[in-house]
């Protein structure tokens, strides 16, 4: 038997892409606040660069063309004064002129809005129980609180990140469990309510029968009204059982931490800036019918180009009529091809995202005109097939971007391609207009009547993503 070692060459062709196009498929991917980001980023780093800024519209971010805003209507001088900016406290040499003599009497707290999160507030007061070194493990327990007020992590993981030991941990965790909104820091439902029982036992002087033995072993037969069975396995009566659940219904909050963790914690903190749509769909009136018009508007709020000096000495190096040294001209050359390559990928993003937004409109234009539940079926392939582009460009193109329709509203691109937001605007109305708490079973048969089938349990799922509390709750 004979082995042999041979060395085989073969040709292989490969799709690399150049730097390029993962530069523009970069720039079509990002949110407007990442593209303003990268703008003056790129100012910073290019002296070739040049940008022009145009006044828009502090709701919709349309550019104004006077006071009143053309597109949503409003008073832009109004709402821009309204809201605490930089360009509030007037040119920095002004303001240090006016408060030089009387710098011992001048409070510069007094110029800046009060604003605390809720958030904010919890760190703060538990670092003030806390050694300073506790900060970050209190930073990173408050920061693991979702919008429910729930704690996304284990107290396992927060030993392991921060060499604690279990015990101060938890210890910590109680103390936030403390904090108003009473119940926020619960790792799950069942220590929530639990930890609110107490609190308003407590505060009442008083108790419930069956209310802890419920929600400590029967929840989720109470979610489900399974009154008979608790009742049986607690021997109790069936009405003592129902008794108790309204107790929970009107003392307990499942969620509370929902609406509270990213607003202000007082009334007069700086309200949050609205999200600015990347694109306006207006409807314009013409003797034939009404016709919606696309305008992809961050293009419009500011304007791109390479500087004019640069762009002389580089096309007067060009033709080498420039004394210019190696280097200079280097400079020149590398700078010049980097804005107009920044400004091309700017470009390329607003026609491509204008494509897809008036390929969109033209298949959901009764969604427009008669709202979400006229919304059709639609996936970002069919709309890739339609205008010859790849899945994964309309995919980056549609991601983290924001539309404004023509009643006003602005809402993520994604809902476009969402086929179930009509069945779940129904169920939403349907809950809206209950008589008495309809179970998950009873919207299923509900939405049957009106043609649309779907299980119980696909109810369910919409049901929580609606944050719509279950019937036993409500």
């Amino acid at each position: 038997m004979s082995m042999e070692i041979s060395q085989v060459t073969q040709q292989a062709q490969t799709h690399v892409p150049s730097p390029q196009l993962v530069a523009a498929n970069h720039v079509l991917a990002l949110s407007s606040a990442e593209l303003q980001s990268l703008i003056y980023q790129e100012m910073d780093e290019n002296p070739a660069l040049d940008m022009e800024e145009t006044a828009v519209c502090p709701r919709c971010g349309f550019p104004l063309r006077g006071p009143t805003c053309e597109t949503c209507q409003r008073n832009a001088t109004l709402e821009s004064s309204s809201a605490l900016g930089a360009n509030d406290y007037g040119d920095e040499a002004n303001w240090r002129q006016q408060t030089r003599g009387d710098e011992d009497e001048f409070d510069p707290t007094t110029r800046v809005a009060a604003q605390m999160s809720l958030a904010e507030h919890l760190t703060l007061s538990l670092q003030a129980q806390f050694p300073a070194e506790d900060a970050p493990l209190i930073e990173y327990l408050v920061g693991n609180l979702d919008e429910d007020g729930r704690l996304r992590c284990s107290s396992d993981e927060a030993v392991d990140l921060f060499d604690a030991t279990p015990e101060h941990v938890e210890e910590i965790i109680r103390a936030l469990q403390a904090m108003e909104p009473i119940g926020v820091g619960a790792r799950d439902l069942r220590e929530c309510l639990l930890i609110q029982l107490d609190y308003v036992t407590a505060q009442t002087n008083t108790s419930q029968p069956l209310v802890r033995e419920i929600i400590s072993e029967h929840l989720g037969a109470l979610s489900e009204h399974k009154y008979s069975q608790i009742a049986l396995e607690l021997g109790a009566s069936t009405e003592m059982v129902r008794e108790a659940s309204e107790y929970i219904k009107r003392n307990l909050n499942p969620f509370p931490g929902r609406g509270h963790l990213d607003a202000n914690l007082l009334g007069g903190g700086e309200a949050a800036a609205p999200i600015l749509p990347d694109v306006v769909i207006s409807r314009r009136t013409l003797a034939d019918g009404d016709v919606f018009e696309v305008e992809v508007i961050e293009s419009k709020r500011f304007f791109l180009r390479v500087n004019p000096t640069y762009a002389q000495v580089y096309l007067a190096a060009k033709h080498h009529e420039a004394g210019l040294s190696d280097d200079d001209r280097q400079h020149i050359q590398h700078y010049v091809m980097r804005a107009r390559l920044f400004i091309a990928n700017i470009n390329q993003r607003r026609q491509t995202l204008g494509r897809i937004t008036r390929c969109v409109v033209e298949i959901q234009r009764d969604f427009l005109e008669n709202g979400v539940r006229a919304l059709k079926p639609l996936t970002r392939a069919k709309v890739a097939t339609m205008l010859d582009l790849h899945e994964s460009t309309v995919s980056r193109a549609t991601a983290s971007k924001y539309v404004m329709l023509p009643t006003g509203e602005v809402i993520p691109f994604s809902n476009f391609f969402v086929a179930n937001l009509s069945i779940k605007d129904v169920i939403k109305e349907l809950v809206e207009h209950e008589t008495t708490p309809l179970t998950d079973q009873e919207l299923a048969d509900l939405l049957k009547h009106r043609d649309i089938k779907v299980a119980r349990r696909t109810v369910a799922k919409y049901r929580e993503q609606l944050s719509i509390l279950p019937s036993t709750l409500r």
